[in-house]
């Protein structure tokens, strides 16, 4: 006698299936996505991004038009002292070393890269105060070089709906690389921080109003 199947729950999707899923929910909500954080050019979002590490965007879209109105290029921000530049950035906090990095960087685009920001992401990450995911973010937002910039948020997201497990922020980009495709990575980055911040914080979280935890959340 054959046993019936049709009381067996359905299959839970595959990851790519469900990266597919996701991306679609993504593009739906938030079809436009603007850069959050405010710059004239790619230097000016260098500095921004700089800033943005461990510190919201809004308190640094706050400090960096005081900062742009001091200096807003390598040969004026390196004329400027340290102490000058921390004053400014102190809300944004760890001061002191953001400052340090903002003026040597800046002496290094003017010695080594003729006041310029390189387009390459060696370049980038040798500079001061210029971590990978830095990098990634002046590389696909000031370049349009695919790139798929992971932060503290993203990483959450990922390995909340099981894109990742969740080891570490290189895992995680490697795994969103190769489940989404390389001309979507620039805009899903800004999409999924959009996202987490609307929907999908870390606390005080409601699984069943978030779009896409109520459908695709690990159990």
């Amino acid at each position: 006698m054959e046993t019936s199947n049709t009381n067996k729950p359905p299959r839970a999707p595959g990851r790519r299936q469900k990266a597919a899923a996701i991306m679609q929910i993504l593009e739906d909500l938030y079809p436009e996505t603007p850069i959050p954080l405010t710059h004239q050019d790619p230097y000016t979002l260098l500095i921004a991004v700089l800033l943005s590490a461990q510190c919201t965007d809004e308190r640094v879209n706050k400090v960096t038009p005081h900062l742009f109105a001091l200096a807003d290029n390598p040969a004026a921000m390196h004329a400027q002292s340290v102490a000058a530049i921390e004053d400014i950035i102190r809300p944004c906090g760890l001061a002191p070393r953001k400052a340090q990095a903002i003026w040597e960087l800046s002496g290094i685009l003017l010695e080594k890269h003729e006041g310029e920001v390189p387009q390459s992401f060696p370049a980038l990450e040798a500079l001061p105060g210029v971590g990978h995911k830095t990098a990634s973010v002046v590389m696909s937002q000031a370049f349009g070089v695919p790139a798929f910039p992971v932060d503290t948020h993203i990483h959450r997201l990922a390995e909340r709906w099981g894109l990742s497990d969740g080891k570490n922020v290189e895992k995680t980009e490697k795994d969103l690389k190769s489940l989404f495709p390389k001309d979507k990575w620039n805009k899903l980055h800004l999409q999924i921080i959009f996202f987490g911040r609307q929907y999908c914080p870390a606390r005080g979280h409601k699984r069943e109003a978030c779009p896409i935890c109520k459908l695709y959340a690990r159990p």
